[in-house]
């Protein structure tokens, strides 16, 4: 336990009145040299003094403390806390964070993903576990206090009900809601007030403890960003609404300099032997280089914190990256350029938001890193050539007649110095309620003590809609319960039971059904339907999985581009004309194995498990297509061309090992899917531990803490998991295998001709082969470990893949060698090439 930990918590006063918490709390903040703000010594009064709270200041005005001092408050109460973020990201930064101040005893998580300490009397959670708690346990929930961080996020159309339901479900509970951008909030104070019967106190503050200034940039891009670093407003971050133009953007200011000789050399020696892999990772390894960062959610994890740490660090001076920055990247950041003041937002391009504009605006200036920040609009760029024009042509009447001034682009969404001053003014909108029923939440409400009928009454009628909303509300809850009575999840009583209950639960039910992976029973139930002894046993399991794990959009949509172009280029050889392809494409998408098995399995399941209808089965072949293409993540992220979204390729991959590891019971586990899962895994943390070491640092909070001040570090040596790296180097044979198949030598000319294995050479080898065999099998069969020999040595293995003949006389393969060194210095099977021929 750190000195500042022991500090806090030996401070909490014997008699926890609102006086002696606040010295209490007040003596710690002045020991870590920390001056109180007016707002922040003002929301810790009412903190305090026990009344719900609402925290509208902004960004960098030191929420987070209050947020500790509400904890602090509630632990000396002996009451049970919960802070509660959008994203699991921020969770976990927050458990870290708050052991730091209270320790580890006092402080667990729970996400859906994982459960840490979860008794602890300090709980991080995701909205979502919270409102499920309010809803099993109503009343009664063991929750003293609510913490909401980000409370915007009320009124968001799919999550927005998880912020609504603590405030109708938890009478008892001190609340307090932060967010730099709530805009009028005098609904939210009355409502408070009437439900838990105590003040509340709206603290807002427009005085930002580092102040802002705006301007209006008609000068070039580049000449903009060359003004803010020589005028000393670096770090930059260039704010990008698309993940393509962050990256452009990046590789266009290579041109300029922002970065001197000595500071570049500082970057050099900061990143060590950092393991960039192919693709975007030798991209961002020229670009940090050069002094120039880049940030967005496509990116893996390991470069976002690489990024976010030179940035910590002070060495690089422009970040280009998306409005991710709004939810709370952690980096001193002196100005924000916003590229644009319009987004697209997945229908219609459009204007920014108030809400969004100040959200984003408001990362510029951080209290302790700078005493004044930025906020620059760049105009956009036919505005800008006007405006150069108009100067170029100066006083002179004449040449400004003679001006053509530039149009914007056909469709192109303008916005204009007016457009900027009117958001600099505008208060973020109003919050909408955004209430949703579920099968979940009457599951949850049903299974509480009491009369579930009163109880959904109450959720139904006393929740913020406008009353035809509550009507539609009522009739889908109502059809809902039908269904589930019908199914006999559900059932009425004649009488209450003994803890009041008019209708009961038929089925037990685990706490977190609804949040980790909710169609898992499901999974369970269709893998029984599998032969265990069948040899597509293993990527059959991997299929039903991952029909149950969130679609990977990007790589579905670039699957489908694949597949379709594909088609396209054979029915042109077919001879078929335009409109016949045209129709013939509509029908061909991306893979879904055993689409027809799932989806009747699924029909079946949910006549008895009426809730899975909240959640849409999605077969999809990622996993399964990446193994049967005898692909590494390199490979499978070039062919699909996913450059830009390899972070969200490997969290699939993740959250589908994660899946399948806690998923699958150990007794469905044969040899070779144990394989196919180590190999998995091992693929993952190869490519970037970062995720899986989050999970083992979640389990182990206290080793974390040397981890979280280095840069990331290298996984460990690939052959050191001598199982998985057996499945690695299999697929790397078995891929020459399938390309052999296909007769696709130019193909296997690039995967080897640096060991002399060219186009030609591949051709001539396999000649003799095709003489004799009319092809090369690819199935299960051909694939499995029989068919691969394996001679161990020092420092290398000689390894012979078998070609599967359809004779079956096994008597031709190819040879190779591989390099364990290589290997573990690259993180993925190295190996050469020696022969392909008869024995």
């Amino acid at each position: 336990m750190t000195s500042a930990t022991s500090s806090l918590t030996q401070l909490l006063p014997a008699d926890p009145e609102p006086d002696a918490l606040f010295d209490a709390f007040s003596t710690w903040t002045a020991g870590r040299g920390i001056e109180l703000y007016p707002a922040q010594e003002e929301a810790l009064i009412e903190v305090v003094s026990e009344a719900n709270v609402i925290l509208s200041t902004p960004t960098g005005s030191g929420k987070s403390l209050v947020a500790v001092g509400a904890h602090f408050a509630a632990l000396a109460r002996g009451l049970r806390s919960f802070y509660t973020a959008p994203i699991k990201a921020l969770v976990s930064e927050k458990f870290f964070d708050l052991i730091e101040v209270f320790g580890a005893d006092n402080v667990g998580m729970m996400t859906g993903d994982s459960s840490v300490n979860a008794d602890a009397p300090i709980i991080c959670c995701t909205a979502e576990i919270l409102a499920n708690i309010a809803l099993r346990d109503g009343a009664d929930a063991p929750a003293g206090q609510v913490v909401a961080d980000e409370f915007h996020f009320y009124a968001e159309p799919d999550r927005g009900w998880a912020w609504q339901v603590p405030l109708l479900e938890l009478p008892r509970a001190q609340f307090v809601l932060m967010s730099a951008t709530l805009g009028d909030v005098s609904f939210f104070e009355k409502d408070l007030t009437r439900r838990t019967g105590r003040s509340t106190a709206v603290v807002t503050s427009a005085q930002r403890p580092v102040p802002l200034t705006f301007r209006y940039a008609l000068t070039p891009m580049h000449e903009t960003i060359s003004e803010l670093l020589s005028g000393g407003q670096a770090p930059v971050y260039i704010v990008h609404f698309a993940q393509a133009a962050a990256v452009e953007r990046a590789q266009a200011l290579m041109s300029i300099n922002p970065s001197t000789r000595a500071e570049k050399d500082a970057i050099a020696e900061a990143i060590g032997d950092f393991r960039f892999s192919a693709g975007f990772g030798k991209t961002l390894s020229r670009l940090v280089r050069h002094g120039i960062g880049v940030h967005h959610a496509g990116m893996l994890p390991k470069y976002r914190r690489l990024v976010e740490q030179l940035a910590q660090a002070g060495l690089l001076k422009v970040i280009c990256g998306t409005d991710t920055l709004g939810v709370g990247i952690n980096v001193p950041i002196r100005t924000v350029l916003f590229s644009a003041l319009t987004k697209f937002d997945g229908v219609r391009q459009r204007h920014l938001k108030a809400r969004e504009f100040h959200q984003i605006a408001g990362r510029a200036g951080r209290a302790g890193f700078d005493t004044d920040g930025y906020v620059v609009v760049q105009a956009p760029e036919h505005v800008v050539e006007n405006a150069k024009a108009l100067e170029k042509a100066g006083d002179d009447p004449k040449k400004k007649r003679k001006i053509v001034r530039k149009k914007a682009p056909e469709g192109f969404v303008n916005w204009t110095e007016s457009t900027f001053d009117k958001l600099i003014a505008a208060d973020p909108e109003p919050l909408a309620s955004s209430f949703q029923v579920s099968h979940s939440m009457l599951l949850n409400v049903i299974s509480r003590p009491g009369n579930a009928y009163d109880a959904m009454r109450h959720l139904l009628e006393d929740n913020h809609e406008s009353r035809p909303a509550q009507r539609r509300h009522i009739l889908r809850a109502i059809a809902i319960y039908r269904a589930l009575v019908a199914a006999g999840v559900v059932e009425r009583l004649p009488e209450p039971d003994a803890e009041g209950r008019y209708v009961r639960l038929t089925v037990d039910l685990q706490f977190d059904f609804a949040l980790n992976q909710p169609l898992s029973p499901f999974a369970l139930a269709a893998i029984e339907l599998l032969d265990a002894g069948s040899p597509s046993y293993p990527l059959d399991v991997v299929s039903i999985v991952e029909s149950t794990v969130d679609d990977p959009r990007p790589v579905l949509s670039q699957q489908q581009f694949k597949a379709r172009g594909e088609a396209v280029a054979e029915m042109k050889a077919r001879g078929l004309e335009y409109e016949e392809r045209m129709a013939l494409l509509d029908e061909i998408s991306y893979p879904k194995p055993l689409e027809e098995m799932l989806h009747a399995a699924y029909e079946t399941y949910r006549q008895g498990h009426p809730w899975v209808a909240d959640y849409a089965l999605s077969p999809k072949s990622v996993v399964r297509d990446m193994y049967e293409r005898a692909m590494n993540f390199t490979e499978y992220v070039n062919f699909y061309s996913l450059a830009r979204s390899e972070g969200l390729v490997l969290r699939y991959l993740a959250n589908t090992y994660d899946a399948l590891r806690h998923t699958v019971p150990d007794e469905a586990k044969t040899e070779p899917l144990q394989d196919l899962i180590e190999w998995l895994g091992e693929l993952v943390r190869q490519v970037d531990s970062s995720l899986l070491d989050e999970w083992e640092a979640l389990r182990h909070p206290d080793e974390r803490e040397e981890a979280r001040a280095a840069l990331p570090e290298g996984p460990p040596p690939v052959t050191a998991n001598e199982r998985a790296f057996r499945v690695l180097v299999r697929n790397q044979m078995f891929r020459r295998v399938e390309l052999a198949a296909r007769e696709a030598y130019a193909e296997l000319g690039e995967l080897d001709a640096g060991s002399g294995w060219d186009a030609e050479a591949w051709e001539d080898a396999l000649a003799d082969y095709f003489d004799e065999h009319e092809e090369i099998g690819t199935g299960p069969d051909a694939r499995g470990p029989a068919l691969l020999l394996i001679e161990r040595d020092t420092g290398v293995w000689r390894v012979r893949q078998i070609l599967d003949d359809p004779e079956g006389d096994h008597d031709w393969g190819i040879s190779a060698e591989v390099d364990l060194a290589a290997s573990d210095e690259a993180g993925a099977a190295v190996l050469r090439v020696t022969r392909v021929d008869q024995l």
